[in-house]
Formats: structure tokens, sequence, C-alpha cells
């Protein structure tokens, strides 16, 4: 028997392995995680015989992800979203479930099901995967867009629908008194939860989280952040609701306090790692021989619900009003299956409500609709401009807003992404008297500003189109505020088609990609931390009596150096988490023991410059100086400051360590 240590090691071990394999062939990692379960599950390999204390774990993975989620919302966007919520989950799940009792009844004569038995499958194939659709939609940057508000409203509803239809299923047998008294329970459990975290929890937060932070400790704010996200989710599950939802509630109420940004810092170690989890247990449930002895029936399984719910949740949304671009990407987002399904596939079977073959055969669909939601997802665009006529027409009616608002303009700034650091720029150009216009994805944002006159439209940065109705050819230069280097670089690849020639300023969060983004085409790159700590230096140089023309004078060698001088900085251990998978230039100091081969040669003969690092200062007997020659001769006990990446600084130091022969040139 595999004990819980031995059996989280292992699952560690086949998680990195399967996510670095499908990293390797530009696939997305859930599926690694998938295809790990799969594999080491017990329906496979055995390897893993008993999955159910890893699922009660991994299942907190969803929980942190929903509080991730309902980080970007807040009571105002959830107020505007009840359309979609209320109106558009609501129809979902009762369409979803007529059809399957239709289906149903009229298959009853092969397939011997019963209405009861229809209204259970058809509640879990109604359900789609809140963990795998708001992953993929926050990579795409789509949670703000039509269909990702519209996504995002069905899975509420299908969250809140999972405790409803879990009474129900219990129900099926006791009377029709029976599951009305449960019915009418359940709906005030849900109302008193509700109540309780909306309104309590909004008066409460706030003070809250201030009365923690003015403690000034780090733990105890990490402490108090899993106490609030696990409390939350504790008092829905004990009304019966479901865990995410609880989570999803806190991280909604954190969104209206001044501590958002950090607690998402906080929490994203423990959401990723745990939701991996959970994408691996997942994968655990499908048993492989049932796709060999049914493959006909697992396929039909498969592709005829996925068509369902795609054609019903597209005919829905077009109903509400959605374009049909909008309507189809909506359908194809949520046509897959969803963890609560897998919660109501085991009390159907607990019920005895369907055959067990069956209820296999729909499990094993189910999962495989899940490993096929991120390929639907990434090309959900081709899709839709395949199968809608007037995809194109609609694409052509977005540029050409963009073109009208740039047509009159020439020699303007293109500004990508109209937050904080766009509108300021903005700003910045109108009392300047130059001209912009601006591209943000935001609906909102966009109409808001665009009400008060401001240029601002409606349209994807990244995409070429965008880019030429927004008047590439006639501007004089363009400016991506946000702080999203795959995307900039998209930007970059465009433009640089387009217009190579046209300067291009890039915002980043530090310099770890600034090499990356110049060799890309840009032609200032802005890292918002070195620059943070430039402006803290002069201010400070400042307020010491040094002149302000010396200051800004070091300032602009600075940026003229591209921050050269202040690349790298010496790394502690609370810098561990810092890098963010990057490798950045980093400061290290080596000391020159007497018997090193380096000692008496320069730094010319020992070639450190062509390994790629660069001698920024020497220490020699007290005395530091800076940015030493090449010709400078090394002396025992110098103290080497160097600035490379890690790798190189490696062996750097390894070859100004060596001793007992000489060091290679």
């Amino acid at each position: 028997m595999i004990s819980p240590l031995e059996m989280t090691l292992f699952l560690l071990l086949a998680s990195v392995a399967g996510v670095v394999l499908f990293r390797y062939l530009n696939l997305p990692p859930m599926l690694g995680y998938l295809s790990v379960g799969i594999v080491v599950g017990p329906h496979a390999f055995g390897i893993v015989p008993d999955s159910h204390g890893a699922q009660n774990l991994a299942e907190f993975g969803v929980v942190f992800l929903m509080f991730s989620i309902g980080l970007e919302f807040s009571l105002a966007k959830l107020r505007s979203m009840r359309r979609a919520v209320f109106g558009l989950g609501l129809l979902q799940v009762l369409a979803t479930i007529a059809i399957a009792v239709v289906v149903g009844l009229a298959l009853e004569r092969w397939v011997h099901i019963t209405w009861e038995g229809c209204v259970a499958l058809g509640g879990a194939i109604a359900m789609s995967s809140t963990a795998i659709v708001s992953k993929m939609l926050a990579e795409r940057l789509e949670l703000e867009s039509a269909h990702g508000r519209n996504i995002m409203g069905v899975l509420l509803f299908q969250d809140l629908a999972v405790v409803p239809l879990l009474i129900v299923i219990a129900a099926f047998g006791g009377g029709s008194a029976s599951l009305v008294e449960s019915l009418g329970l359940a709906a005030v459990k849900i109302v008193v939860a509700l109540a309780l975290l909306l309104i309590v929890g909004q008066r409460f937060m706030t003070r809250w989280f201030n009365v923690v932070a003015r403690r000034r400790s780090q733990e105890l704010f990490v402490l108090n952040l899993l106490l609030v996200t696990l409390g939350a989710a504790f008092i829905t599950d004990k009304f019966g609701l479901s865990l995410a939802l609880g989570a999803f509630i806190a991280g909604m109420l954190i969104s209206e306090t001044p501590y958002r940004h950090q607690v998402e810092e906080d929490i994203k170690p423990f959401r990723d790692v745990l939701l991996g989890l959970f994408f691996v247990t997942t994968g655990m449930l499908l048993d492989p021989r049932v796709i060999w002895e049914h493959p006909l029936l697992v396929f039909g399984f498969l592709i005829v619900p996925m068509l369902l719910k795609a054609v019903i949740i597209t005919g829905l949304a077009r109903l509400f009003g959605a374009l049909p671009g909008v309507a189809m990407r909506t359908g194809l987002g949520l046509a897959q299956a969803g963890e609560f399904g897998f919660v109501l596939l085991n009390l159907i079977l607990d019920k005895h409500l369907v055959d067990a073959t069956l209820l296999q055969a729909i499990l094993a669909a189910m999962l495989l609709s899940m490993l096929a939601a991120p390929f639907v997802i990434q090309n959900a665009d081709r899709i839709v401009l395949r199968l809608s006529s007037t995809e194109w027409m609609q694409q052509s009616l977005q540029m050409t807003r963009i073109a009208t608002q740039s047509l009159k303009q020439s020699g303007h700034v293109i500004i990508c992404g109209y937050g904080r650091s766009g509108q300021n720029l903005a700003r910045m150009l109108e009392h300047e008297g130059l001209s912009y216009v601006a591209l943000d994805l935001d609906p909102d944002r966009v109409t808001a500003a665009a009400a008060a006159g401001e240029s601002v439209v409606f349209g994807d940065a990244a995409r070429r189109e965008s880019l030429v109705a927004a008047g590439v050819h006639r501007a004089a230069a363009i400016a991506i505020t946000y702080a999203n280097t795959p995307s900039a670089l998209r930007v970059l690849h465009n433009i640089h088609e387009l217009e190579p020639t046209l300067p291009v300023i890039v915002r980043t969060v530090d310099d770890s990609d600034l090499e990356k983004l110049l060799a890309s085409g840009a032609t200032e790159v802005i890292p918002e931390i070195v620059e943070g700590s430039l402006m803290l230096a002069s201010h400070t140089l400042v307020v010491m009596g040094v002149p302000m023309r010396r200051v800004v004078r070091r300032v602009e060698e600075m940026r003229d150096q591209r921050y050269s001088l202040l690349r790298g900085y010496f790394h502690g251990a609370d810098d561990a988490d810092v890098d963010d998978g990057h490798e950045q230039v980093r400061l290290q100091s080596v000391p020159i023991d007497a018997k090193a081969d380096a000692v008496g040669r320069t730094l010319a003969e020992l070639g450190l410059a062509d390994m790629g690092v660069e001698v920024t200062a020497i220490r020699r007997h007290g005395i530091r100086g800076v940015e030493p020659d090449p010709s400078t001769k090394l002396r025992a006990s110098d103290i080497v400051v160097l600035r490379g990446l890690p790798e190189q600084l490696a062996e750097a130091e390894e070859r100004l360590s060596r001793r007992g022969r000489a060091a290679a040139a």
C-alpha cells in the first residue's frame, strides 16, 4: 500500500515530467496534468491505486482558482453581469436538462433509462469546467471580453445550480412532497449564505485587512489570507453550496479593498500547485479500457453532448443580444464537461439511476471533452471565422471604427492598452497638443472613456488589422503600456512587418525581458522597478544636497546606457520568488585566493567578457574601484564584483577560483 508521502512525491515527479514534455511540445500544461493522471491512475498502470486523499487536497486548487477569479470581479461588475448569470446561465442548465430528457426517453427502448436518470444525466452534462475554462481565459487575457463575461456568468450559475441538482438527484424515489421540501430548504440556505457573505463580509473585510496590515507581518498577512479564503469556502460548504462559490465571493469582496494586488501575488503559489494536482486527480478517473471496449458509445457521448451544448449556448447567447461571433465563442468555451459533473455522476451511481456501464462510458467521454477543451478554446477564432458568415463583417466594422477614429490623424501616438499608465500618457500628450489613438479590450473602460470624449476604441493591439486601422503607417510612435511580455512581443512582431522604422516604447515590470524586447524591435523599454529605483535615488541625492543639474545628468546617463549600471543586484534569501521563472541579471562577489591561477593575470587574459560576464568593480585593500580597465591585473585577496546571468556567473567564478593549472583564456 502506497503511503501518502510516497503518493505525493510520485505525483509531483510525474507532474513535473508531464508539464515539461507538454511545454516542449507547445501544448497547454493542463493537458500534461490530465495525461499524467490517466497514466498513473488506478485504471491504467495502477501506480496510484487510491486517489481519494489526493482528490480532497486537489479540490482546494479549484477553491484558490475561483478566489483569484473573484479578485478580478467586484460587486458592481457582478450586478452588471446578472443577465449572464441568472438569465443565460439559468436557461442553459434548464435547456440542457430538457433536451437530455427528450433524447433519453426517445432512446429508452435501447438504453433502459428512466426520466429521473435523464434529468440527473442532463444536470451532469450541463456542467462546464470552471478550472479549465477560467484558467484558459485568464491566460489569453479574455476574461474582460464579451464572450469571457458570458462564459464566467454561466459558470457562476452552474456552481449555484450544483446544490439544487444534488438535492433533486438525492430525493428521487422519495416522492414529490420530499422533493419540494428539499428544494425549499436549499433555497433558504442559498439566500442565507449569500447574504451572510455579501452583506456582512462587505462591511467587515476592509476593516479586518487594515488591522492585519498594520501589524506589518508578511507571515500574518498570508495566514489571514488563507483564513479568509478557506473560511468563506467553509461557510458555503456548510450551507450545502460549493466550496468554490464561497472562495469566489471572498475574492470578490477583497477586490473592493486596497490589498487586492498584494493578495493576488500571495495566493498564486497555492493556487497553481493545488490546481495542477486537481487536474492530475481528474485524469485518474478515466478508465482507458472503457474506451477500448465501447469506442462508439464513448465517442457518441463525447461528440453529441459537446455539439448540443455548443449549439444551445450559442442560440441562447444570440437570444440575449450577443453578436454571432461572441455567441459562438461562448458556446465553444462551455461545450466541454465540468468537474462538478463528476460529483453528480457519483451520486447517480449511488442511487442506481443509470446503468453502471453506461455511466462509465459517459465518464470517459466527459474526461475526453475536458482534454479537448484547451484545443477548442485556442482555435475558437478560426472555428468562428469558418462557421460564421458575418464574423468577417463584424471584424471589418470593428476595424472601421478604429480607422474612423484615426483617419484624420497623422503623426499621432498609438497607445496599446488604456489602463492607468495609458491614460496618464494620453493626458500628457493632450497637454502638449499631440494626438493619439488608444486601443483597449475592456468594453466598460472603452465606453466610459469614449463617452468622456477621449480617443479610445475597442481593439486588440496584438492583431495586425487593429494596428493598420489605428493608422500605424501614419503614426509617429507606438506605446505599449501594459506589462505583458508575450503580448508585447506579438505587437512588436506585427509592427516590424508593417512599419519597421516606427519608434516603439514598451513598459515592463523589471529588466528580465529587456534584451528580448529590444531584440524584437522595441526602441525603448521602461522597466518599472528599475525606473522606480532611479527616481528614488535621484530624490535622495537632491535631499542630500547634490545639485539638481548633476542629478539630472546622472539620470540621463543611466537611461542613455539603457540602465546598464543599474542592471543586476545582489540576491538574498527573500529574492527567491522575485524572478518568477526568469533568469535575471545579478551581481556576485568573488574573492581571489592567493593560490588561484587568476592571480597576476589581467582581466583581458581571463576572458570573462567572452563568457558574457562583466567586471563592474574590484575591491582591493578596502578601496573599491569601479569599471576597472581590461589591463588590470588581479592580486591575492582582491574581491571581484561580476555582473551576468546565474549560469555565466557560476562559470566565471569557477575560472577565477581555479587552482593548479592555467586558466583558459
